[in-house]
C-alpha cells in the first residue's frame, strides 16, 4: 500500500463496524493490543466494539458487546492480563453457539473481527469465518434477521494477534506476553540465586510450557543454568549420571550453587514425564546436596507488561486494523506477526498447520525435527546453551590471543556478551585477555588472563564488570601498540557504544603506520542510546527503555491522585531519540520531543492546546517526554515554564529528570540473551578471520572486512566493515543518518489522538510460513 492510500484509509472505516476480543489464557500486553486496535479503528472512522469475556461474551451478547470510545481504553497500557476479560468457551465450539455469535454481530453491523489469543482461539475464529454465510442463511430461514441485512453483511473479515506467554506459534518471532513472562522468571531466578549462594543449595525451578520449552530455554540461557529439561529435546538415556557429574564438577570448581530449569512438560526419550520432584530426589539421593523445588506457576502470566510487549502489541494492533480495512472476501484470514522489527501478515492456517507439525514430531519421537520446526532462533538458542553450559576442554590450543574490552558508558548486557565471548574463545583453544577501563586500560597495560570460571554468574550483572571509559585510542596509539606487541594480542573484541565504533575506525585508519594493528577487530554495539551505525538494536537499550518506562509508570500513578497535572520527563540518549520514542509508546505519552524530528514554538503551542482540550474532558493528567539534547534552546526547564504559563488555571506542571537510573539495573532477559548470542557470533567470526589471515607464522589482516561492527538488521546478523559505515554516520551528533525506528513516530502521535499524517507508515507484507522461512534465525 502506498503512502497516499493511507490518507484515504482515514475514511475507509466510515460506516463500518469492527470488534475486538481476547480469548484463551491471558498474556501481558493484551491490553496494549486492545488499546491500539480500538484507537486505530476510531482513527480510521469505524465504530469499534469491545467484546467482554472472550467467545463466551460473543455467544451471550447483550451487555458483553459494548461500543467503545477513545477513553474506554485510557490508562490500560501498563496493566497486565486483559481488562475486557477472557474465558474458555465450550458453547462456541458448537454450531448453535456460533449461530448465536453470528446473530449478535450482524445485529450490530459488525463484519470485522480482531481476535487476540492462542492457536486454539485463532482456529476457532477461522471456522467461524468459513461458516459465516451459512450461519446468516440459517438466521434468515429462522426469521431472526431479514434477507437485506444478511446481504449487506455477507462476509466476515478476521485478523488474529497471537497472545501466548509460551511463544509457541510458528511464523512470528515473538508472541504477545512471552517477553513479560521471561521478565517474571528472571526476577525470580535472580532472587533465588542470592539465597542459594548463601546456603550452597541446589534449586530446581519449574517454569510454564506444557508443550513448548521456549521459556525454559531462554531463561536457562539468560541465567547460565547448570542443566535444562525441555519437551522438544529430551535428555539421552543415562542422563541421571551425567547431570549429577555436571553438578559435582561445577561445585568442585568453586561454585556455591546449582540451578536446574525444567519446563512443566519435560519428558524423557520414551515420552514419560520428568517431574521437578523426581529431579530433586535424585540430587539429594546421589549427591546429598541441600535441594529445593520452586514451581513458578501463574506468577509468569501476571504483572505489568514489559516495554517490548507494550510496543509489540501497539505495532501489531495498528497493523491489524489496516489489514481488516484492506481485507476482501478473497484474502485469507491472517495473523499479524513480528519479523525482525517489522509487523508482517501471515496466513492464519499456514501458521496453525506448522504449529501442529511440531507437536506431531514430538509425539512421533522425532525430536531433532521438533527443535528445527520451532524455528531458527529456538534451534540457535538450544545450540548456544549446550555450548556454554559447561566447560568442554579445547581440542587443540590455537596459539591465538584474544583481548576483550568495554568502551563508552556502561550498558546492561555488556557482561553477558563478555561471558559468552570468553567461554567460546576458550573452547576454540585461544588465550583470552580481559582489558580493564577501555582503550585507556589497553594503553596502560591493564590486561589480565581469563579462565572459564572467572565469568561464572556474569550474565545477570548490570553495568560493566571489566570497567569502561569513553576515551578514544588516538591519544594513546603508540602505547596501545606496545601492549598489543607485549601480550602478542592477535584479535580485539570491543563491547561498547558509539566510542567503540569510532575507536575501531581510528585503529583501522592507523593500520598503515602500525603492523600490530593489522589484526581482526569486532565491535559488539552496547549503549542505552541505540545510536551505533550498522545495527537496529544495541545491547542495553531494552533495559534502559524498561527502566524509563517503570519510572514513567510511577509518575503517571502519582498524577492520578492529583487532578490535572502534566509531567515533563527528560530521558537520556544523547542526540538519539530512540529511548524517548520507545518509552513514549510504552507509557502512552502525549508527546515525545526528539532531535531527529525538528520542532518549533508552533508545535509546542499545538501540544499545549491539545493537552488543555484533554484536561477539560475526563482525562486529568498528561505526560510529555523530552530527549536530553532534542533542542539547544527549548530545554526541559523552558518546556516546563511554557506549559506552566499556558496551562495556568487548567493544569499545573512538574519536571522529572530520569538521569542515570536508565543506565543501571539488572539486564532484561532480551539483553542477556542478545548479549550471549552476540558474544558467541563475534568470537566465531574472529576465529574464522584469524585462520584466514594467518600467514608465515603470524596474523596479518589489513582488509576492510577484518574490522567490523556486528549488527542485527531486520532479523539477520551481519558483520559490516567500519569503513563502509563511515558514510552512513553523522559524527557530529554521534548517530546513524537514517534510523529505522523513526517510522514508529506516527503511531505514537495517533495513539495520543493527534491528527497525524500516516505518510511514513509502511504496512506489513504478506509472508508465507514454510519450513524454509522458519529456519532463518531471527537474532533474538
Amino acid at each position: 500500500m502506498s503512502s497516499m492510500d493511507l490518507e484515504k484509509l482515514k475514511m475507509t472505516g466510515a460506516g463500518r463496524a469492527m470488534a475486538v476480543l481476547t480469548s484463551g489464557g491471558d498474556a501481558q500486553g493484551m491490553n496494549a493490543a486492545v488499546r491500539a486496535v480500538t484507537r486505530m479503528g476510531i482513527y480510521v472512522g469505524a465504530k469499534v466494539y469491545l467484546i467482554h469475556e472472550g467467545y463466551q461474551g460473543l455467544v451471550d451478547g447483550g451487555d458483553n458487546i459494548k461500543l467503545a470510545h477513545w477513553h474506554s481504553v485510557t490508562n490500560i497500557i501498563q496493566q497486565g492480563g486483559t481488562v475486557i476479560g477472557s474465558a474458555r468457551c465450550k458453547a462456541f465450539q458448537t454450531r448453535d453457539g456460533r449461530l448465536a455469535a453470528a446473530f449478535n454481530l450482524v445485529k450490530r453491523g459488525i463484519t470485522n473481527l480482531c481476535v487476540c489469543g492462542g492457536d486454539g482461539s485463532l482456529t476457532g475464529a477461522n471456522i467461524f469465518r468459513s461458516e459465516w454465510s451459512g450461519l446468516l442463511d440459517e438466521l434468515v430461514q429462522k426469521g431472526r434477521i431479514t434477507d437485506t441485512l444478511a446481504k449487506q453483511h455477507d462476509h466476515l473479515n478476521i485478523v488474529g494477534l497471537v497472545g501466548s506467554i509460551d511463544n509457541d506459534f510458528c511464523g512470528t518471532d515473538m508472541t504477545i506476553g512471552a517477553d513479560s513472562a521471561l521478565h517474571r522468571i528472571m526476577e525470580i531466578v535472580d532472587a533465588i540465586t542470592t539465597t542459594a549462594q548463601s546456603h550452597q543449595r541446589t534449586f530446581v525451578l519449574e517454569v510454564m510450557g506444557r508443550h513448548c520449552g521456549y521459556l525454559a530455554l531462554v531463561s536457562a540461557l539468560a541465567s547460565g543454568a547448570d542443566w535444562l529439561f525441555i519437551p522438544e529435546a529430551p535428555p539421552q538415556e543415562g542422563w541421571e549420571d551425567r547431570m549429577c557429574d555436571r553438578l559435582e564438577g561445577s561445585r568442585s570448581k568453586g561454585s556455591r550453587l546449582n540451578v536446574i530449569i525444567i519446563a512443566e512438560g519435560a519428558i524423557d526419550r520414551n515420552g514419560q514425564a520428568i517431574s521437578s520432584s523426581y529431579v530433586k530426589d535424585l540430587v539429594v539421593k546421589r549427591l546429598g546436596y541441600d535441594t529445593r523445588v520452586t514451581v513458578l506457576g501463574h506468577v509468569q502470566r501476571g504483572g505489568t507488561p514489559s516495554a517490548f510487549d507494550r510496543i509489540l502489541s501497539s505495532k501489531l494492533g495498528v497493523e491489524a486494523v489496516v489489514a481488516l480495512m484492506e481485507a476482501s472476501p478473497d484474502t485469507p484470514a491472517c495473523v499479524i506477526g513480528l519479523s525482525g522489527n517489522q509487523a508482517v501478515r501471515l496466513p492464519l492456517m499456514e501458521c496453525v498447520e506448522m504449529t501442529k507439525l511440531v507437536q506431531k514430531a514430538m509425539n512421533e519421537k522425532r525430536f531433532e525435527e521438533a527443535v528445527k520446526l520451532r524455528g531458527g532462533s529456538f534451534e540457535n538458542n538450544w545450540n548456544i546453551y549446550k555450548l556454554l553450559a559447561f566447560q568442554k576442554p579445547a581440542q587443540t590450543q590455537s596459539n591465538f590471543s584474544l583481548a576483550i574490552l568495554n568502551v563508552g558508558a556502561p550498558a546492561a548486557g555488556m557482561n553477558a556478551a563478555v561471558r559468552s565471548a570468553v567461554r567460546v574463545a576458550l573452547a576454540h583453544g585461544h588465550k583470552v585477555y580481559a582489558v580493564s577501563n577501555g582503550f585507556q586500560g589497553l594503553a596502560n597495560g591493564e590486561v589480565g588472563e581469563m579462565s572459564w570460571h572467572d565469568v561464572a554468574g556474569w550474565t545477570g550483572q548490570g553495568g560493566s564488570l571489566l570497567g569502561t571509559k569513553r576515551t578514544l585510542p588516538n591519544k594513546y596509539m603508540e602505547k596501545i601498540v606496545d601492549t598489543i606487541r607485549k601480550y602478542k594480542i592477535s584479535a580485539l573484541l570491543i563491547v561498547g557504544g558509539f566510542e567503540g565504533y569510532e575507536g575501531v575506525l581510528q585503529l583501522f585508519e592507523s593500520r598503515n603506520c602500525f603492523d600490530e594493528l593489522c589484526i581482526p577487530m569486532c565491535v559488539i554495539p552496547a549503549t542505552i542510546s541505540n545510536n551505533v551505525p550498522g545495527t537496529d538494536f544495541s545491547l542495553g537499550a531494552d533495559t534502559a527503555v524498561n527502566a524509563a518506562m517503570e519510572g514513567c509508570d510511577k509518575i503517571k500513578q502519582s498524577a492520578s491522585g492529583t487532578k490535572r497535572r502534566v509531567f515533563v520527563v527528560e530521558t537520556m540518549g544523547g542526540f538519539s531519540g530512540y529511548l524517548a520514542t520507545s518509552t513514549g509508546i510504552a507509557v502512552g505519552a502525549d508527546a515525545a520531543y526528539i532531535f531527529e524530528e525538528p520542532f518549533n514554538i508552533h508545535d509546542l503551542k499545538t501540544n499545549v492546546e491539545h493537552l488543555t482540550e484533554k484536561m477539560k474532558k475526563d482525562i486529568q493528567r498528561g505526560l510529555v517526554l523530552r530527549n536530553e539534547k532534542c533542542h539547544e534552546h527549548y530545554t526541559t526547564d523552558f518546556i516546563h515554564k511554557l506549559y506552566s504559563a499556558e496551562g495556568k488555571g487548567i493544569f499545573d506542571c512538574r519536571v522529572n529528570v530520569l538521569g542515570h537510573l536508565q543506565q543501571g539495573g539488572a539486564p532484561t532477559p532480551f539483553d542477556r540473551n542478545f548479549g550471549t548470542k552476540l558474544g558467541v557470533k563475534a568470537v566465531q567470526w574472529l576465529s574464522e578471520k584469524l585462520t584466514e589471515n594467518f600467514r608465515q607464522g603470524r596474523v596479518f589482516a589489513n582488509s576492510p572486512e577484518t574490522a567490523c561492527v556486528l549488527g542485527l538488521n531486520k532479523k539477520v546478523i551481519s558483520f559490516i566493515p567500519v569503513t563502509e559505515l563511515k558514510a552512513a554516520t553523522d559524527f557530529e551528533h554521534r548517530m546513524p543518518k537514517i534510523q529505522w525506528w523513526f517510522n514508529l513516530r506516527p503511531m505514537l502521535k495517533m495513539l495520543a489522538k493527534y491528527q497525524t499524517s500516516f505518510n511514513e507508515y509502511v504496512p506489513g507484507e504478506i509472508e508465507h510460513v514454510t519450513r524454509r522461512s522458519l529456519s532463518i534465525d531471527s537474532g533474538f
